[in-house]
């Protein structure tokens, strides 16, 4: 049994962020993070636009970005925490920048602002097409200088310790050594980030498997808006299974054109946007295009663009296409729609605080009220830095009690059986992938969504019978997660009864255009 005065759960720019500065304001209290992978191995990671802040006054403003986030949110964003987050963004900016994250400039010298889908005004801050990367090598540098903080990689948080509504800590398997730990910790943070490999095709990693979300949920916190999945319209398509590369946003702000496989630039026909147009309605609006046509993808063209800028601009997605096969300067680039973002999630106050006492999250498993029905491109990590930040402030507090629950935690003791087949396990997290794909895609019917219900309650059923009698490992955790999260996304997918943002079902089969 281990002790620590402060457990975090996952290694993003949130996780991280709130331990360097968490470590700084109390050097003689021990942080202790867990991550399943790499320390670097995050959405955060692959974060390929930027931040979205306003640091142009003369051309923005903070109402700008307040307005272009609750428009993009169609109608459910909290605007309290809207204007918190976008007017707090230019000091986390700073803290970046301070820490030693390098974000690109033009020739004045002044930050090389982006411009992405639902955007009014160019306000991304980016370190080229990488901005997630550089954000975590430079925070990452930090972290490992504090002799303050353990960095636990290779360990899987599989469960929450509560106890009269209290979060004390984490039961923790050891991936190498197969070993159970139980942590215990005063404040446990959960910035587990997304629930992409739920659906396979996805532009997050595999560790995206929403466990986070789901430890919270068992733990009886409140999960809300799950239904509200955000498909990044322009994936790069090709025939394999699993993650996909991401073709950032910023390349239709730098000026490419959607086109179906016979030319036509289908987006002037939804939306006044055009490419620009908010990430649901360019989704659904490739999904509608395929259906008409049967096509497996649609096409970006930056043919016309300026090939020398544009391999400065986007070296990462240059190169990845060259390796593929298409030469940019002369060929389309075949894109899908593909899962990238959840809107919904651990419910939150504005100081970070879930339903659970001495219980926080943030990031992207978090639901904050920014996002509402869509998130507004690049506000996902805006999003993060500022709610690190509040936590870190509520908990620096020194007039701040935290509740401590006085109740005996018995270790957890392995016991010896059998391993659960590999094969078995693989092939029903495909069958998940596939059922999450047809039935809670990009548009989706109730009658499909009854179906899945019923699914996933069978195979949970399933799958926690079998960790009765067999040796349960990482891999059995995160099938029991993703079955969870399909779960709750399936059901409160049934529970609303109004198309909002990224969330759009029919009681059957008939396809209608969304204009705006």
């Amino acid at each position: 049994m281990t002790n620590t005065n402060y457990l975090i759960i996952g290694s993003g720019v949130a996780g991280l962020t709130f331990a360097l500065r968490i470590a700084e304001q109390f050097p003689n209290k021990k942080i202790t993070i867990v991550t399943k992978a790499n320390a670097d191995e995050s959405n955060t990671k692959y974060a390929q636009g930027g931040i979205a802040i306003v640091t142009d006054k003369n051309e923005d403003s903070y109402q700008k970005h307040i307005e272009d986030t609750l428009i993009c949110g169609d109608g459910l964003c909290d605007e309290a925490v809207v204007k918190m987050v976008v007017t707090e963004g230019p000091k986390r900016l700073k803290e970046l920048i301070e820490w030693g994250a390098k974000f690109d400039k033009n020739s004045d010298g002044n930050l090389n602002l982006g411009k992405e889908g639902g955007h009014s005004e160019n306000r991304v801050v980016h370190h080229k097409d990488q901005t997630g990367h550089e954000i975590e090598r430079a925070i990452l540098m930090q972290v490992y200088q504090k002799d303050n903080i353990t960095v636990l990689d290779h360990h899987f948080a599989a469960d929450l310790i509560t106890a009269d509504n209290c979060c004390v800590g984490a039961i923790v398997l050891d991936e190498k050594t197969k070993q159970i730990s139980t942590y215990l910790s005063d404040i446990t943070l959960l910035a587990t980030g997304g629930i992409g490999h739920l659906y396979g095709h996805t532009t997050n990693p595999v560790i995206a498997t929403g466990d986070g979300i789901a430890m919270a949920y068992r733990a009886h916190a409140n999960i809300k808006e799950m239904e509200f999945i955000q498909f990044h319209p322009t994936a790069f398509y090709d025939t394999s299974t699993g993650s996909k590369f991401l073709i950032s946003e910023a390349v239709r702000g730098f000026g490419a054109y959607l086109r179906t496989k016979k030319g036509h630039r289908f987006m002037i026909d939804y939306d006044s946007r055009e490419e620009l147009a908010s990430r649901d309605i360019v989704s659904q609006s490739i999904d509608l295009e395929l259906k008409k046509s049967g096509d497996d993808c649609v096409y970006l063209d930056c043919t016309h663009l300026d090939i020398e800028a544009f391999k400065k601009h986007f070296p990462m997605i240059y190169n990845h296409c060259l390796k593929a096969g298409i030469d940019i300067e002369k060929d389309w680039i075949p894109v899908v729609p593909a899962q990238h973002y959840i809107c919904g999630g651990i419910v939150v106050d504005t100081d970070g605080k879930t339903s659970v006492n001495n219980l926080f999250a943030c990031g992207e498993c978090s639901q904050t009220g920014l996002h509402g029905a869509n998130r507004l491109a690049s506000n996902s990590l805006l999003e993060a830095l500022v709610y690190s930040s509040r936590i870190y402030e509520y908990l620096a507090d020194p007039n701040l009690e935290i509740r401590t629950i006085k109740k005996d935690i018995q270790e957890t003791v392995a016991t010896e059986k059998p391993e659960i087949d590999a094969n078995y396990l693989t092939n029903l997290k495909a069958n998940l992938q596939h059922l999450m794909r047809q039935n809670a895609g990009i548009v989706r019917y109730d009658s499909d969504l009854i179906k899945a219900k019923e699914q996933l309650l069978n195979w949970k059923q399933e799958i926690e019978a079998i960790s009765k009698t067999h040796q349960i490992n990482t891999s059995y955790y995160e099938l029991l997660n993703m079955i969870t999260i399909g779960y709750l996304i399936v059901t409160q997918s049934i529970e609303r009864h109004e198309n909002r943002g990224g969330f759009v079902k029919f009681e059957s089969a008939s396809f209608v255009k969304k204009n705006s």
